[in-house]
């Protein structure tokens, strides 16, 4: 698979990467102008100053870092967050202040990771009944504690 990318306002920053050799995302970099100042319960959308060509059959997933939202509380909303193939425009991050203080988030911080997937398209078909299963409906805590 080969993913096009295109910075737009991020020159100075690294290129997402993946950080060790097991990694499952690339980390990506925010590429705010100022530091942004994120309050408690605070959400902001922080830019990445990237664009991405998929091919028609993948998306990319943005999720959180997980030693953010450990030690800052700091993650991302609408996770994990979609960029369709067909998308072409900056990626751009919802982040938002869980802690019990306010982060300051500067220019080349790594913020989020990115995860590609292929896409199933099935056929849709509208039925009246569902075939049955031992679950059936159940969800939400069905099978106790």
């Amino acid at each position: 698979m080969k993913v096009m990318i295109k910075r737009i306002h991020s020159f100075d920053l690294p290129l997402p990467r993946y950080m060790t050799s097991g990694s499952a995302g690339l980390d990506i970099y925010a590429a705010n102008t100022e530091d942004l100042i994120i309050g408690i319960g605070e959400r902001v959308l922080v830019p990445t100053g990237i664009a991405i060509a998929l091919p028609n059959d993948c998306e990319a997933q943005i999720r959180p870092r997980s030693g953010l939202a450990l030690k800052y509380g700091l993650t991302l909303l609408n996770t994990p967050g979609t960029i369709d193939s067909d998308y072409r425009g900056e990626i751009k991050l919802i982040v938002i202040n869980l802690g019990d203080k306010e982060y300051t988030l500067k220019r080349g911080e790594r913020v989020a990771q990115m995860i590609f997937a292929r896409v199933v398209k099935p056929e849709i078909i509208e039925v009246e009944v569902l075939d049955g299963t031992d679950r059936g409906g159940g969800g939400f805590g069905h099978t106790g504690v």
